[in-house]
């Protein structure tokens, strides 16, 4: 008799999931509002669309992942900072267009389910949830054996906010003459990881233990410095119609960035040296012949969000993010043109 084969046998283990999925539990409840309606593991989340505050509510929603930062993430066996970053990313993708957040729901897929190592990255996930106001209601875990290396998982998130449709910042009332204001940035964020693991592990020949006097900290902690969300500095702003456009600066940095939200006929032009530009990025520059032009398109150069005012309401602007504790600079100014960024010393 052929002994019975299981569900284990092929390298799924449901008992490990379900743990997995009980600590997953306890962590999102803590980010639930009276909006949610279900428990996790429902097949799908509910969450009541309360917006009678609104006069027409438009859901804004955004997808992504954290992209190779999860290599440091392996080597360091740090996975409670990830979570956060992709949160605070998400956050941050349907701010710039005046949204603030309501749901979020992950996707996190492994060769084989560690408990511990799922409950870290939930950790952070619920972690940025709560600092944005925004409900985990849902989500995957998925144990995908012989597709992801061992001890290697993936992780993805989708969000969903609401703006009233008279808040929307979509750019279009941008002009020449309007001035850009810059945040800072706490490190690389979440892009530009691929070139940065090259420069620093490879080409530099480092290890994520090595501490370098230019970074004041070893260069896995560097790495995982969070990607920060925008929304708290900019709450106040958002729907008094002084922000005419929000660029949140990820893959392709300010260079690519920035025109995505430019109207035809406009450019831009950012005045270098107008803010403190961070050491990581100075040591990657360093590190091997990388043009500027490369560094400004890969990286986000010390600059997170950028903001489009007028004139005559960048005082007040930067007055309301000052009170907030927020520093800023004031980087560029739109002029004429074909929707393009240069770069002027």
């Amino acid at each position: 008799m052929n002994k019975e084969v299981k569900y284990s046998d092929a390298g799924v283990d449901i008992d490990a999931a379900n743990d997995a999925k009980a600590r997953i539990r306890k962590l999102a409840r803590e980010t639930f509002t009276h909006n949610v309606m279900t428990e996790i593991g429902s097949f799908g989340g509910m969450y009541r669309a309360d917006f009678g505050y609104m006069r027409e509510p438009v859901l804004v929603s955004s997808a992504d992942g954290v992209g190779t930062k999860l290599r440091i993430a392996f080597l360091t066996g740090i996975h409670d900072t990830v979570g956060y970053d992709l949160v605070c990313h998400c956050v941050n993708d349907i701010l710039v267009q005046g949204a603030k957040p309501l749901f979020f729901l992950d996707y996190i897929a492994s060769s084989k389910l560690d408990p511990e190592t799922i409950a870290k990255v939930v950790e952070g996930l619920a972690r940025g949830c709560k600092e944005n106001g925004c409900a985990l209601i849902g989500g995957e875990t998925a144990e995908m054996p012989g597709f992801y290396a061992e001890g290697e998982y993936d992780v993805a998130g989708f969000i969903v906010g609401v703006v009233d449709k008279s808040e929307i910042i979509d750019g279009s009332r941008i002009e020449e003459g309007d001035l850009l204001i810059g945040l800072p940035s706490i490190g690389l964020h979440t892009n530009g990881f691929s070139l940065a693991r090259k420069l620093l592990l490879e080409t530099a020949g480092h290890s994520v233990e090595i501490h370098v006097d230019e970074l004041g900290c070893t260069v896995g902690e560097e790495l995982l410095k969070p990607h920060r969300s925008y929304l708290s500095a900019l709450w106040a702003l958002l729907g008094t119609g002084t922000i005419k456009g929000l660029a949140h600066i990820t893959g392709g940095g300010l260079l690519e960035n920035i025109p995505r939200i430019l109207p035809q006929g406009t450019s831009v032009e950012i005045k270098l040296g107008s803010w403190p530009v961070l050491p990581v990025f100075k040591v990657l520059g360093d590190t091997a012949n990388i043009s500027e032009q490369e560094m400004y398109r890969t990286f986000n150069m010390g600059i997170g969000m950028v903001l489009v005012v007028a004139p005559v309401n960048a005082e007040r602007v930067r007055e309301q993010l000052e009170k907030r504790g927020e520093k800023n600079f004031e980087i560029g100014r739109v002029v004429k043109g074909s929707r393009t960024v240069s770069l002027l010393v």
